[in-house]
């Protein structure tokens, strides 16, 4: 089972990949910068709490795991 300090981590840096990302999708669709890190920005909130909650519940499950 992975630690709550683990799935945190996790989180973060698989955000900050995706805020980067969006942030340049944003840009090269808008044209804008402040726009793209608006899109960027919001879309990172929501995701970040999302998977938090996500990788959460499946620690909880043992379905397919080995002990």
């Amino acid at each position: 089972m992975e630690t709550p300090r683990r799935t945190l981590i996790k989180a973060v840096l698989w955000n900050a990949i995706g805020l980067l990302s969006m942030a340049l999708v944003g840009l090269a669709l808008t044209g804008s910068a402040a726009m793209g890190g608006t899109m960027a920005l919001a879309n990172t909130v929501v995701g970040f709490v999302c998977y938090l909650f996500y990788e959460r519940l499946w620690a909880r499950i043992g379905w397919g795991r080995r002990q």
